[in-house]
This record gives C-alpha cells, structure tokens and sequence, in this order.
C-alpha cells in the first residue's frame, strides 16, 4: 500500500469509529452466530468445487462430442464424394480413405480418393459414363415391352426359329397371361 491509500483507509476507519460511541466500535458477533457463518461458508465452498467438477466434466463431453460430430461430417462428406466417383463397394473404399486420411498420408479428400481409384479399381465403377446407369435385371427377372403383344410376338418368333423347349415353355407361359 502506498501513503496515500493508507491514508485513505485510516481516515474511512476514524468516519466509521467518529459516528458510533465506544460500545459500538467493539461489537463483536456472538460465538454460536460465527459457527454458523463457518458452516455456511464451508458450505458454499464445497458447492462451488462440486460445480466447478461438473463444469469441467460437462467441457470435456462438450469437446468430446464436437470432435464426435467433425469426424461424422468428415465421414458424410467422403461417402458422398465416393458416391460422385462411382464407388461399388462404399463401406470398403469408406473404411480405405478414412485409414489413409487419418493416416496423415494424405490429408486431402479428393487425392485419397483419385489415388484410391488408381490402386484398387475393382472398388469403382468400370467408367465414368456408367455412373447413373441402373442395374441390369437379372436372368429371373425378365424385361417388359410396353406393349404386351409385342413382347408375345416375340416370344413366339424366338420360339419358332430356335426350336428350343425352353423358348417354347416361356412363349406358353406368356401366351397363358395374356390370352
């Protein structure tokens, strides 16, 4: 304290002690009051480390969840730049470029994925135009012309000029449908 701060203090202590007569001046708080004050501040001070722990768990899962939810969206916008690429098995390639990324290997999506494409084809589509393309259907399922006599017409052709039993039975079961 310097000399004038001090002088401040005696001179706010001499206004306090000026205006009260002497019994006043020494007051002092009754035994089973200061316990009491004790306690309450022993109290709040135990309620302040309680909630200063519950604020610094509550950071932690707050961090905790953010680093949760940028890693999710690292991961929604790989799959949906993989799905742009043509990617036939996504959770594979998925699983390929979170390890290179994180690998620190290389940091950039559009490199892990053009360098993906480079050492596993089989991963990705055979070219670029088939992107969009629906698949195929299989031998069970067989197409449909919109008209149905043509494709009665045909079955029938195929049936006569193969002379295959097979494309006969298909050409009777269509012809049962539609006749």
């Amino acid at each position: 304290m310097n000399s004038s701060e001090a002088q401040e203090a005696q001179d706010i202590l001499s206004a306090d002690t000026a205006g009260h007569s002497e019994n006043d001046s020494l007051r002092l708080v009754p035994m089973s009051e200061s316990i009491r004050y004790r306690k309450r501040a022993q109290s709040a001070e135990k309620k302040i480390e309680a909630l200063a722990e519950q604020l610094a768990e509550a950071k932690a899962e707050a961090k905790k969840t953010a680093e949760q939810l940028s890693s999710i969206q690292v991961e929604q916008e790989l799959i949906r730049k993989l799905a742009a690429a043509g990617t036939v098995d996504m959770e594979t390639a998925v699983l390929l470029a979170k390890a290179r990324i994180e690998g620190g290997m290389e940091a950039d999506m559009d490199s892990v994925i053009e360098q993906l494409k480079k050492e596993k084809q089989y991963l990705f589509a055979g070219t670029p135009d088939k992107i969009g393309v629906t698949a195929k259907k299989t031998a069970g399922a067989k197409e449909r012309v919109e008209s149905s006599q043509t494709v009665l017409e045909r079955a029938a052709k195929r049936a006569a000029t193969t002379g295959n039993r097979t494309d006969l039975q298909e050409y009777l079961k269509l012809r049962r449908n539609f006749v």
